[in-house]
């Protein structure tokens, strides 16, 4: 199945999308790859999406990814005797640790580390913000604070702690029994990891994840931005995780940071997703607003690896129409006359080394020679982000013979990744990249393809080697 976009679309599955006819619907609407939201997601309702996508995988022939997001430490305060309780600004409420349902002037925070980390001055948001207080008097046992602005306050109601770094790991107790679940189906190729505050966190989850999956780091606390270059090295790839983000930032610096994220791991060669209400008003229309495709737009011209849709394609009543508009607005943009231009413009410089070399080569001569396509082969998929981190104008076939590189790489800008085996030779290597070029439908008899591989055939991250191949008349082989 080719797509004629660069960009890729993720789709999270749920309530509307969980039936293997609709995950099919969803994939040839457009989705490359798809996402469990574990906050929600049973283990059992997870192996049973991870065997329907795998079904539809097979049905398509294309390698489909597949993300797991871990739910992360979701801080919410007790309960209230009257369910929700009125407040006004100014005024004096108390979070503590006392197990008794709240009134208007206290309630519990069964949160310890909170109550230890938090200090006269810092803000707590409740709701996504709706109300706010600001501590002045802080024990370890209880947090008085003052009334800032919002009006009520109920049960369970989330906290957000724009100005505190907590001391607990990015991992929960149900993250962690919820991550060795991921890892025993080994079918799961991304974990997203919520609330990252340092770049220890990733460090924790790399000692039990071993290389089985990659990492994804969810961007969406004001720490991790004062560490990001920390956060991205340690990372295999970014979410811009903009609900949360807009609550503990302001919501005005939400758009110049999503900028200032895609750019930064473009350079360093990551893959970057683009997530949070993308589409959201079509979870109850059609159609989306005006504003939305302009933002959908915006990622795409920022040059974003991926962009993702939330409860639009899990709970919405239109997710086919939501993934076809996705990919209506993507295809369309990478065809507007400026779209080169500003691409061009962000184009990250190589680093000095053979493989960056190579990779960058590779697109200045199939963009000087308008060839039909970029061949890479990528054992362990490190070549295909490089040829990806080019951002060249001629699509990119990822040859792989590791099915789970191909699924990984499904995430990366204008990659179209296939399984492939390892060449015999060099001979076998063009005429394979030349046949998979025909088959895919970038290329026919007579046209050109540059190939980069790694001589001796087989060994990863050895990059050092380009073949301008002519497609044979019989379409099989190359010259």
């Amino acid at each position: 199945m080719k797509r004629n976009r660069k960009v890729k679309i993720l789709a999270t599955l749920g309530p509307a999308s969980s039936e293997e006819s609709m995950i099919r619907k969803l994939h040839e609407a457009g989705a490359d790859l798809f996402r469990i939201n574990m906050s929600h997601a049973s283990h059992d309702v997870m192996r049973t999406l991870i065997a329907r996508i795998r079904s539809v995988e097979a049905a398509c022939g294309r390698p489909i990814g597949i993300l797991a997001d871990l739910q992360g430490p979701k801080l919410r305060v007790g309960k209230f005797a009257a369910t929700t309780v009125e407040l006004v600004p100014g005024q004096t409420f108390t979070l503590d640790n006392r197990d008794e349902p709240g009134d208007n002037t206290r309630v519990y925070l069964p949160h310890p580390e909170i109550l230890e980390a938090v200090k006269p001055g810092h803000r707590l948001l409740i709701d996504d913000g709706k109300l706010h207080l600001r501590a002045e008097k802080c024990d370890g046992k209880s947090i008085v604070t003052t009334v800032v602005s919002g009006t009520k306050i109920s049960d369970r109601k989330g906290v957000s702690l724009p100005d505190t770094l907590l001391g607990v790991g990015a991992l929960t107790d149900k993250d962690r029994a919820d991550l060795d679940a991921v890892l025993a189906t080994g079918e799961v190729d991304w974990v997203a990891l919520s609330f990252i505050q340092r770049p220890e966190d990733l460090a924790d989850v790399r000692k039990v994840a071993r290389g089985r999956v990659g990492l994804m780091s969810k961007i969406e606390k004001p720490q991790a931005i004062e560490r990001i270059d920390e956060i991205i090295e340690l990372s295999d790839a970014l979410m811009v995780a903009r609900g949360d983000l807009g609550v503990e930032m302001p919501l005005e610096a939400v758009p110049g940071l999503q900028k200032q994220l895609i750019r930064a791991c473009r350079k360093a060669g990551k893959p970057v997703v683009v997530a949070t209400q993308m589409l959201e008003s079509m979870i109850s229309a059609p159609v989306p607003t005006r504003a939305e495709v302009s933002d959908v737009a915006t990622a795409v011209f920022e040059g974003a690896d991926a962009i993702m849709l939330s409860a639009e394609s899990a709970s919405g009543q239109y997710p086919v129409e939501a993934v076809s508009t996705m990919a209506s607005i993507a295809f369309t943009v990478e065809r507007e006359p400026h779209y080169p231009g500003i691409i061009y413009a962000q184009r990250a410089q190589p680093e000095a080394t053979g493989a960056d070399a190579i990779s960058l080569a590779a697109r200045q001569i199939a963009e000087t020679l308008k060839l039909s396509a970029i061949v890479c082969y990528t054992s362990s998929g490190t070549t295909g982000l490089r040829a990806s981190r080019e951002r060249p104008e001629v699509p990119i076939i990822a040859l792989s013979p590791v099915i789970q590189t191909a699924r990984r790489l499904s995430v990366v800008w204008g990659l179209h990744c296939v399984v492939s085996e390892e060449p015999t030779d060099l001979d076998d290597m063009v005429n394979r990249a030349c046949r998979i070029v025909v088959q895919e439908g970038f290329g026919k008899p007579g046209d050109r393809v540059i190939i980069s591989a790694g001589v001796p055939l087989g060994t990863p991250g050895s990059t050092n080697m380009l073949r301008i191949a002519y497609i044979g008349s019989d379409g099989l082989s190359g010259v």
